[in-house]
């Protein structure tokens, strides 16, 4: 936007490297650049832009200095100028500089964005920072820059609805939109009525456009434990179900007789398997292949995932031999469900007093 004129081909070369986040190289196509025309405005701006980007702000605010310099007009060198002051706890300057950038463009979003990330600190500007913020979504509504400058103003000011239209309209514009996809997915992680495999689809999709963020990764890995450790419910259910059925304790009003009937230990039988395939269809269906696989990544080498895991086949192991085999003498029976329940529970009891003490 800053400078008119046909861009020398070095400074458009490196626009398209920051495009790519490839800040170093761009910076060096515009050392060269600057080395044989100190005076391309455009190439001084750029390389603000990469300093900012690098978080090398006093660099950032030379190169702005120096494009201000050659044209006291540019609107990107106010902008950018801004940014780095604001970086370096000089509020009232940045202020200053987002104004100045407002007065050239006066009906450009970019301006507003500025001012309103200007005016983040101290806590007193907040409202004011949410007016820029909410000017720069009524001239840029199409922008995802505009809904996510909103986004944080919003934050701020304790509009939690606002924060989340915003996040939403950032995802219609642009549906691979890491940044969004990483808040959604934080926000369904602290919300109570989210479900777990809810919470594990988000994060999921979120590190599917950010590969790398190790954040989200935990994130999703977390989830995926508390899954594999629910599985240890289902397996206890069907202990439950073989308990009932097998007549392991009988009360007055029921009948004593072992084994009980096989048709009725058949009909167990069965019905632990509609829990088992309930349960993972239900966790398990709406999960991305690579979460998937992530859950078998997880059982290989986490040791506590492990345990979960063999808990919850061991207890339904010993529910389905209750049920099996025709036994006849009760002891047996109580035997293999008490070898059933006891680690599952015992582990489940330590685990939440390990949360608790986290607390």
């Amino acid at each position: 936007m800053s400078g008119t004129g046909t861009e020398h081909p070095l400074t458009a070369q490196a626009a398209a490297l920051i495009e790519l986040e490839r800040y170093d190289q761009a910076k060096e196509l515009l050392a060269r650049r600057l080395a044989g025309e100190p005076d391309d405005v455009r190439a001084w701006v750029r390389l603000a832009i990469c300093h900012v980007n690098t978080k090398d702000f006093e660099d950032a605010l030379h190169a702005t200095q120096e494009a201000l310099r050659r044209d006291p007009e540019d609107f990107d060198a106010h902008r950018f100028r801004s940014f780095a002051l604001r970086r370096l706890g000089r509020s009232d300057e940045s202020v200053a500089a987002a104004r100045e950038a407002i007065r050239i463009l006066p009906d450009h979003w970019m301006g507003y964005t500025a001012l309103s990330e200007a005016l983040i600190s101290p806590p007193d500007r907040w409202p004011q920072a949410y007016e820029a913020a909410v000017t720069a979504v009524r001239l840029g509504p199409e922008e995802v820059g505009a809904h996510r400058a909103l986004w944080k103003a919003a934050l701020a000011n304790g509009r939690r609805d606002v924060c989340d239209q915003a996040v939403s309209e950032v995802l219609r514009l642009d549906p691979s939109n890491a940044w969004a996809l990483h808040e959604r997915a934080t926000r369904k992680a602290h919300s109570k009525e989210a479900k777990l495999p809810e919470v594990a689809q988000g994060y999921a999709q979120a590190l599917a456009a950010a590969p790398s963020d190790q954040g989200l990764r935990k994130g999703l890995e977390g989830t995926l434990f508390r899954m594999v450790r629910g599985t240890r419910w289902l397996a206890l259910l069907c202990l439950l179900i073989a308990v009932l059925t097998a007549r392991v304790f009988p009360t007055e009003d029921d009948p004593t007789a072992l084994p009980a009937p096989l048709g009725t230990r058949l009909y167990a039988l069965a019905l632990m398997g509609v829990v088992w395939a309930l349960g993972a269809w239900r966790a398990y269906r709406k999960l991305p292949h690579g979460a998937k696989l992530g859950v078998w990544s997880l059982v290989r080498r986490e040791f506590w995932v492990k345990l979960s895991l063999y808990e919850a086949v061991w207890c339904t192991l010993c529910a389905a031999l209750i049920v099996i085999v025709p036994w006849t003498d009760r002891v047996f029976l109580q035997v293999l469900t008490h070898a059933g329940w006891v680690p599952p529970l015992i582990t489940i009891w330590f685990e939440r007093a390990a949360l608790r003490e986290a607390r």
